[in-house]
């Protein structure tokens, strides 16, 4: 049970990180977690568990974290912010491939101890992230889109902007998460496991992902509650 204890820790604190840097310094401490996110995600993904009884990567819960923060963007700050968090996530993986890909062109001296271990790890890591990047721009501004159309359709349908929040987070992520599910795992994976393996990471990603989207929604609401607070406190000064 330790994968799975670690796994539903991790699934809470990332999210309530994620609570706590809003709190702090508003819509710059959601795009800080978005750069920070990226870069782990990315690494985080060559890492194979069993955890409730299937075969997944880790990285799915950061990458799910970045997915709450273009929705609390887009619900206090608007379509426009929630791209820019989107933008920052593909800027952070070019940097970072062209950053970790230099590393590789040292020769290292004798004493090293490292660089055997780093060539390891960051050998993959240009088709990951450069599959990364595709499958994120898709898959986020597919997210950020699919949630003001929600939103439009809550709003002409029951006249009120502020109901339905709910819906409009879960029915955006739920369908993008799919998309980024099947897109990633076949992008980044293909021809380094079987088919077979494929296959599970992609369940076992979906499925936490659909989690993910379902846990992150009071949060969301929370995020809305913190944010009128500050205002109407700031208003009553």
């Amino acid at each position: 049970m330790q994968n799975e204890i670690i796994l539903i820790l991790s699934l809470f604190s990332t999210f309530f990180i994620v609570l706590v840097l809003f709190r702090l310094f508003q819509e710059q401490g959601l795009y800080l977690w978005t750069i920070t996110a990226t870069i782990a995600a990315n690494i985080e993904v060559l890492i194979i568990v069993d955890a409730f009884g299937m075969e997944m990567t880790l990285g799915n819960i950061l990458f799910a974290s970045t997915f709450l923060v273009t929705d609390i963007l887009s619900e206090l700050y608007g379509k426009k912010a929630a791209q820019t968090a989107v933008y920052l996530g593909i800027a952070t993986s070019i940097i970072f491939i062209l950053i970790s890909q230099s590393w590789m062109l040292y020769l290292p001296n004798e004493n090293d101890f490292a660089s055997p271990a780093i060539r390891t790890v960051f050998s993959n890591t240009p088709r990951l992230m450069i599959v990364g990047i595709v499958v994120y721009v898709i898959v986020q501004l597919f997210d950020v889109w699919a949630y003001h159309k929600w939103w439009a359709f809550t709003s002409k349908k029951f006249g009120d902007r502020k109901k339905f929040l709910w819906l409009r987070n879960n029915g955006s992520t739920m369908i993008s998460q799919l998309l980024n599910t099947i897109l990633f795992t076949w992008g980044a994976f293909l021809g380094t496991y079987d088919n077979s393996t494929m296959v599970s990471i992609a369940i076992s990603s979906y499925l936490i992902f659909l989690v993910t989207s379902l846990t992150d929604t009071p949060f969301v609401y929370l995020a809305r509650y913190l944010h009128q607070n500050r205002k109407n406190s700031g208003s009553s000064i």
